[in-house]
């Protein structure tokens, strides 16, 4: 069995920074094991047509390496998967992350010794290996898909995909019918861009969405030069912003300016576009209903103002308030509902009953099909850990210690598991993750230093502070806007998952700093061993 000082499940975001703050910064003996071919997380396993960034490229991307932010170019505002899996390419060789990675080899299980203090971690290929600390760096998103269970779909005579697994070399979608369920973010990238292939797409929609427009046109050569010369200073403001990006709101209240003023603003953020429309008006538009309307109210007048047929129109205006689920950006996509072969079905109206040889069937027609895929989203934080057997302390396993919703103190750690460190796990904020990614690394690598430099053996959060995060996470979601949908951020997307808020809602630059003051104050709610 070989011993390293440090294992590191993944090699996305997170587990290429991990990887280069405790081996190149600390010194650490690491070893890497990521189920891919290749380096790129999400941005490996999603290929599917029309895949990409919806964070604006500028801030989607490393912070650490001054140089890195200079050398790299972005092709555009939203790089697509191909760019943004080159990038983390360009990364691991810069940095020589490779050498230090066990690519095809997913990890198993990892069991805690607490008579040594470490972690055996095995591999499908039956290698174990022992390690002081145990780093997951799974990511949300990008291994766990969600497939409903439909009945029939083993007897349908055509092809059928996940967004999530898509090949690596395309399916050829020329001349054929494809229908695609869901209207989540993966759904709404890659509906536009399917009806532009197919020879027919029927979309299966269940709840409709929003979605703000991309507004690729505001990127130029003029803009890249002012960023770059101003990176420094863009980060700082993203650091301490409420959502991990360079935009503030403008710290009025929606309701406390005339109807034209508000109006105006919308409409100057509108035509801007992308996450700067959601997170640099109001300041009061996630958590005041009243002040919401008005924007939700203005986001479905636009989507009125695109769909021409009265009756898709109203199948596509959502009904829940924006910012209660993940805000989407989009390129075409209410516009491909103008196309005379495309056709939209609600399947609120008319569920779903089976998949036949033939198609799907709803309780109001069968729909003939030659491709299905499946736009349905993934098991978010719960389904990348529950695929790996942990068992911590006293042999507690994850899957039965949060049988009623993932537990964290922070989003770093959960109780019962000693020195396995979570990279952005529940409890944690979202936002711009690569900026989220580089905040848990470093706070971690510093956690790990401290620990050696004092000679400590152990840390895992306390009950008591983990109860206590968790208190708050769930409070601060329960007075936002979040709490008025159910969405995957609350696992009501999985049928049976328990439903928890996964993720902490509250302003990222004040989470930054709670962090720091956790660490500067002597690691309060943790408990360290020697």
């Amino acid at each position: 069995m070989s011993v390293v000082d440090a294992v590191v499940v993944g090699a996305g975001f997170s587990g290429l920074y991990t990887i280069h703050r405790l081996r190149d910064d600390l010194g650490l003996d690491v070893r890497a094991f990521e189920a891919g071919d290749g380096v790129g997380g999400t941005w490996y396993w999603n290929r599917y047509p029309g895949a990409k960034c919806d964070s604006d490229a500028f801030v989607y991307c490393y912070s650490f390496d001054p140089d890195l932010l200079q050398e790299w170019r972005w092709s555009g505002k939203y790089p697509e998967q191909d760019e943004l899996r080159r990038y983390l390419e360009h990364v691991a060789d810069r940095f020589d992350l490779r050498r230090s990675i066990d690519f095809g080899t997913r990890v198993v299980s990892g069991e805690y010794d607490e008579a040594t203090s470490t972690w055996s971690v095995t591999t499908d290929a039956g290698e174990t290996v022992r390690t002081r600390f145990l780093i997951a760096a799974i990511g949300h998103l990008s291994i766990s898909k969600y497939v409903p269970s439909i009945p029939g779909l083993e007897t349908f005579d055509g092809q059928w995909f996940h967004t999530g697994s898509w090949p690596h070399d395309g399916v050829d979608l020329g001349g054929k019918r494809v229908g695609v369920i869901g209207t989540g973010s993966s759904g709404v990238q890659s509906i536009p861009v399917i009806a532009e292939q197919a020879r027919h797409l029927t979309v299966f929609q269940r709840t409709p969405q929003y979605s703000i427009p991309a507004r690729h046109e505001t990127v130029d050569d003029a803009f890249w030069r002012e960023v770059k010369a101003d990176y420094g200073a863009i980060f700082e403001r993203s650091r301490t912003s409420a959502g991990g990006f360079p935009w503030q709101h403008n710290g009025l209240r929606a309701l406390d300016v005339p109807d034209d003023e508000r109006l105006a603003t919308y409409e100057k953020a509108w035509a801007e576009g992308g996450f700067k429309f959601a997170l640099g008006t109001y300041r009061d538009v996630a958590y005041d209903l009243d002040a919401n309307r008005t924007m939700s109210d203005f986001m479905r007048a636009k989507i009125r103002e695109v769909v021409e047929d009265p009756e898709t129109r109203e199948k596509l205006i959502p009904e829940h308030p924006f910012l209660s689920r993940r805000p989407i950006v989009d390129t075409g996509y209410f516009e491909t509902y103008n196309r005379d072969d495309v056709d939209l079905v609600d399947v609120r109206a008319a569920p779903i009953e089976e998949i036949t040889p033939r198609g799907i069937r709803t309780t109001a027609a069968e729909h003939e099909l030659d491709v299905i895929v499946f736009a349905t989203g993934f098991d978010a934080i719960t389904g990348p850990y529950f695929g790996i057997d942990l068992r911590g302390r006293g042999g507690a396993t994850l899957t039965e210690n949060w049988r009623n919703g993932p537990r964290a103190y922070l989003g770093l750690q959960t109780v019962d598991f000693p020195n396995m460190f979570m990279v952005t796990g529940p409890g944690a904020t979202l936002g711009n993750l690569p900026l989220s990614i580089e905040t848990h690394v470093d706070w971690i690598t510093d956690c790990i230093a401290t620990m050696r430099h004092d000679g400590h053996t152990t840390i895992e959060p306390t009950p008591e502070a983990q109860e206590e995060w968790s208190a708050h996470v769930d409070s601060v979601a329960s007075g936002s806007m979040i709490s008025r949908a159910d969405s995957w951020y609350n696992g009501s997307n999985i049928p049976g998952k328990a439903r928890a808020y996964v993720f902490y809602f509250g302003h990222f630059g004040r989470y930054r700093q709670r962090l720091l003051q956790v660490a500067d104050d002597g690691y309060t709610g943790f408990a360290l061993s020697s």
